[in-house]
């Protein structure tokens, strides 16, 4: 039986069972329960030395009732805590009071063997009362009792239980503690009086978090931490600039009141989104990195980007020791419990393709959300329940208790590095002002803002607690403020000599070899492989090894694939994988994700082969040289948001390898439109911020229904703007061969947007020769070679594919009169070649663009917009609401309509 499993008011018998199947065999019971009852039988023979009585046997039953005391604190002491500054907590029954585990007020000075089990030994039932109080409901409430390998429960148990939860701090340390408290309330307050009513959604009420993260940044690079990074939303995200990433105060002023950027940012941000990172050096010398990355108002969006930052940085970086980096990840009380995100996130924290170490979860707990108060917003007790997901530890401080919040980060930063487990640390604070500081938060809550309103700052109470205890006078506290106020005043006069806003690009050093493309600009990268490669290439990712026994299927698989090439063709799945060979080849790692991936959500890829007898995975693309770069492939869980956050998190602090996120379909990709609208499309003009990630989403109308049909190609090309990205619907393995192949090799890191075939990929019209793969590079228009130059009557442009539907059906014709040019790059559109192609076939009575989807959708409207000039005429489905028909022989019909506008 779990020694922790006990509650607080459960029967005695449980404990006494254990003690029972101790006698019989001291290792049917666990470790420590083993330890206290070698401790109780020395304690109960002396009982016995003098007499064996009916007092003696009531004694006994007393030791184990003050055990189920003890656990009860342990189990449910959290919810008895002295951690709301502003506020009275909820009260819980049946309490932790001593009657409730049938103890008697006389027993309050009786010596009890059972203290031993916290760590004072012998002691009266008061004493273990106390110690117990001080330990688990004063400024830290703990919940840790769920976690089921009794080796975390006992690390912590015992280091709560021995420290009583805290950490006595010399003078010097405590005065170090009032400098960065100083530095949070002063920074605040001097923003405050000088730009007033301007919003920077304020740290004030949880300015203890500035040196908590303090202490985290110095602990952990005792620990051999090199790097954190983190990720924040808006709240209090100046201070963490300022005072923690130590970005320069001047320049942060400026930002209040400057009025353009200098070259390289467009657009920008406000000054509360932007990012920043940093070498620092701690007051022990030690040098850390600190990045935080740049996030929108999508308030626990950037939480994804981080873990797959640092997970890029542990397996290209840190060879695979996570040890040496940590993700810290900053809520809010009412986002960390509504968003969905954050479930994923989690979710993720413990899978092979996703795991980071450990996080540490910081949740700035305001009580309440814009005007929703705590109770309004969330069903569960605490706003941290979601880490109960993974059952790990979660810590409730008292935000006005600076030294209990630096005790506790501390204590969880050595949990996450011996176990790898995330952390969740609740601070439990105030909002001073509204949700931003021109907000009135009385219309809402006018008895919490009455409380707040005469409630001193988290430094005044630190102050006084310094002079009580004579470590600090008033007027040093006095004169302390007023030095740093002189400081940010003289910063304040600095910045107004800078004459335009900088923004300061984030993982400057890994990307000085990558640029944006000029908007104007042809990109054209050498993509080719000598067929001898290839080849070789090809042999190696279809030759299975002999000691290894793999399902027929398999085995058939791979023999037509090295016939396929020895025939001098390559279908799509044969392409895309030696587009990976030839990439690994040359050094440059390659990272897919996404639901199913490693087979492919059509059965075509086939990435990873599970052996037939033991369940094992061999991935072909891992073995293909000694000298390769690193391949992965994983199947993710089942979400989108989530895992494309962490995929472009992951690419961007790998910008030279490739790294994709596939769609299981291509729609449903829209559950993450917060990624593509506020970091893939526009991170380049908001904040200098390049990212190659690349999107699998695959597209086609076959009759599926409106949720299995268009990958909402007209979503995408609605956010192209000043080549942002590269939006591509390629229809030969060649050509995505040659464009997978671009995307790296080339100096230009923009997203890039691949719009995959299903039916498509086992056409057999969708086939590459050896030579398209050896010769030329990426085709961003495919010409009609079957239809001469200057003889067509119809010219028709298209993508995807119905170009297929349309080349069979002029075959069924017998057609010459009907060129049918395929656009295998929608964005930047190949305009200047179909200008090109128009000219030369001015005798043409129609120039049509032709696509599957509705008039009101797929490529279309971006011509229709763009490109106004070139006097196309649209055939396509009509307009609608839906992608597509629900019915198979509907959608048939419709396609049928769009042959007859074509050839009749």
């Amino acid at each position: 039986m779990d020694k922790f499993s006990l509650v607080g008011n459960q029967e005695i018998s449980a404990i006494e069972e254990l003690y029972k199947n101790y006698l019989e065999n001291p290792v049917n019971v666990e470790q420590s329960w083993r330890n206290f009852f070698e401790g109780f039988e020395l304690a109960r023979k002396s009982y016995q030395e003098v007499a064996v009585s009916a007092a003696d046997e009531d004694r006994i039953q007393k030791e184990f009732r003050i055990l189920n005391l003890i656990n009860g604190y342990r189990q449910r002491g959290h919810l008895f805590t002295r951690t709301n500054p502003v506020r009275k907590r909820r009260t819980y029954s049946p309490t932790l009071d001593y009657t409730n585990f049938n103890l008697d007020e006389e027993d309050l000075n009786t010596v009890f063997h059972a203290g031993k089990e916290i760590g004072i030994g012998n002691a009266t039932l008061k004493e273990i009362i106390s110690h117990l109080e001080i330990t688990y409901c004063e400024s830290i409430g703990a919940e840790f009792l769920y976690m089921r390998q009794p080796e975390l429960i006992d690390w912590l148990r015992i280091r709560m239980e021995k420290s009583k939860n805290s950490e006595f701090y010399t003078p010097e340390q405590q005065k170090h503690i009032f400098y960065h408290l100083n530095i949070a309330v002063g920074f605040e307050s001097f923003i405050h009086r000088k730009f007033v009513g301007a919003k920077r959604f304020s740290l004030e009420g949880t300015e203890a978090l500035i040196p908590a993260l303090d202490a985290l940044v110095v602990h952990g690079a005792k620990l051999g931490i090199e790097e954190f990074v983190v990720g924040m939303a808006h709240r209090g995200r100046l201070n963490v600039l300022a005072n923690i990433l130590e970005k320069p105060y001047k320049n942060i002023f400026k930002e209040f009141y400057a009025t353009e950027y200098e070259e390289g940012i467009s657009q920008g941000d406000v000054k509360y989104h932007l990012g920043f990172e940093n070498i620092i050096t701690t007051d022990a010398g030690e040098k850390v990195k600190l990045s935080l990355i740049p996030n929108p108002s999508h308030l626990e969006t950037v939480g994804s980007l981080a873990e797959g930052m640092v997970r890029a940085r542990i397996d290209h970086h840190y060879a695979g020791d996570c040890a040496k980096i940590a993700p810290i990840i900053i809520h809010g009380d009412a986002a960390i419990a509504g968003q969905g995100i954050v479930y994923e996130i989690v979710q993720m924290a413990l899978l092979p393709g996703y795991k980071t170490g450990g996080t540490l979860h910081l949740v700035v707990n305001n009580q309440v959300g814009f005007t929703t108060d705590y109770l309004e917003a969330r069903s569960s007790t605490y706003c941290t329940d979601v880490a109960k997901v993974t059952r790990s530890p979660v810590f409730h401080v008292n935000g006005d208790d600076v030294e209990a919040l630096i005790f506790t980060v501390k204590l969880a930063l050595e949990f996450r590095q011996r176990f790898e487990s995330d952390v969740f640390i609740d601070i439990l604070s105030y909002r001073k002002y509204g949700h931003n500081e021109g907000d009135e938060p009385r219309f809402t809550q006018p008895m919490l803002y009455k409380a707040i309103a005469s409630h001193p700052n988290p430094r005044d109470i630190y102050a006084k607690k310094l002079v009580y205890a004579g470590i600090m006078t008033q007027l040093e506290v006095d004169q302390e403020i007023s030095k740093f106020d002189e400081q940010l005043e003289q910063n304040y006069e600095e910045s107004k000599l800078i004459d335009k806003l900088n923004i300061k690009n984030f993982l400057v050093d890994e990307y000085k070899p990558y640029r944006f493309p000029d908007p104007c600009e042809v990109y054209e990268v050498p993509t080719a492989v000598s067929e001898m490669e290839l080849k070789q290439l090809a042999i190696a990712i279809n030759t299975l090894p002999a000691d290894k026994k793999f399902f027929s299927k398999i085995v058939k698989l791979m023999e037509d694939r090295s016939q396929m090439v020895a025939n001098n063709k390559v279908d799509w799945a044969l392409g895309e994988l030696l587009a990976y060979a030839t990439l690994l080849k040359e050094g440059i790692p390659v990272r897919l994700s996404g639901q199913d991936a490693q087979r492919g959500t059509f059965s075509h890829r086939h990435s990873a082969l599970v052996l037939e007898d033991s369940g094992e995975k061999y991935f072909p693309l891992q073995n293909i040289s000694t000298h390769q770069a690193p391949f992965v492939v994983h199947n993710s869980p089942l979400n989108e948001y989530g895992v494309m956050g962490f995929e472009y998190g992951y690419s961007m602090a790998n910008p030279k390898g490739l790294t994709i996120w596939e769609g299981q379909f291509g729609d449903f990709a829209n559950v993450a439109q917060v990624i593509y609208d506020q970091y893939i499309c526009s991170a380049g003009e908001k904040w200098g911020m390049m990212n190659g990630l690349v999107l699998f989403l695959p597209h086609g109308y076959e009759g599926q229904g409106p949720e299995h049909s268009s990958a909402r190609i007209e979503r995408y090309l609605s956010l192209c703007s000043n080549y942002n990205m590269h939006v591509v619907v390629p229809t030969t393995p060649a050509n995505l061969f040659h464009v997978l192949r671009r995307q790296v090799l080339g100096d230009v890191r923009i997203p890039l947007i691949v719009f995959t075939p299903k039916s498509l990929l086992r056409h057999p019209k969708v086939v590459s020769s050896l030579d398209q793969m050896t010769k030329g590079g990426f085709q961003k228009l495919i010409p009609d070679k079957e239809v001469k130059q200057g003889k067509a009557e119809v010219v028709v442009f298209t993508s995807g594919k119905i170009y297929f539907e349309l080349i069979d059906r002029r075959e069924k014709l017998g057609s010459e009169k009907v060129a049918i040019h395929r656009i295998e790059q929608i964005s930047p559109f190949p305009a200047e070649e179909i200008r090109d192609i128009i000219f030369h076939n001015s005798q043409s009575k129609r120039f049509l663009w032709v696509q599957d989807e509705p008039s009101n959708m797929g490529v279309w409207p971006y011509i229709c917009r763009k490109y106004p000039e070139l006097g196309l005429e649209l055939v396509s489905r009509p307009e609608s609401a839906s992608p597509a028909a629900g019915l198979l022989e509907k959608h048939k019909r419709r396609l049928e309509r769009i042959m007859n506008a074509v050839f009749n």
